[in-house]
């Protein structure tokens, strides 16, 4: 099992946002950032869960437990909806993804449990704003 820990970090007017994943497990140790543009939080938040799944779609790897401080993306992930149409589209991405793998399920974790992506996602975040 691979455990793939994901978070996005947003700020400035017009709002900016970052990504981060780490990924561990089956002898794996991933961390990826990146800046990903003009977006809001929860699109942030989504965009962070698929870019998760699309790293470890590619470590073949057949049980994915994903980690994420994000209620919503965890409770819309959870029941496979979400009522507002801007997350649709990025939660249906996320699924499809997910159907790729044997098993595949997400956890809501705290903050405090979830450093590694945040800290990503702050840094990727912090060097676009410098530039």
């Amino acid at each position: 099992m691979i455990e793939v820990f994901v978070d996005a970090a947003t700020a400035g007017s017009p709002k900016v946002s970052a990504v981060g994943v780490f990924i561990r497990g089956e002898g794996h140790s991933i961390k990826h950032k990146e800046f990903v543009g003009e977006m809001d939080n929860h699109v942030a938040e989504f965009t962070a869960l698929i870019k998760g799944l699309e790293i470890a779609a590619e470590l073949t790897s057949e049980m994915v437990s994903i980690k994420s401080d994000s209620k919503v993306v965890v409770d819309a992930f959870e029941k496979e909806f979400i009522k507002n149409p801007l997350y649709k589209p990025l939660l249906e991405e996320a699924l499809k993804i997910s159907r790729t793998f044997t098993y595949c399920f997400i956890k809501w974790i705290p903050d405090s449990q979830n450093r590694a992506a945040h800290e990503l996602a702050g840094t990727a975040l912090r060097a676009n704003r410098k530039e």
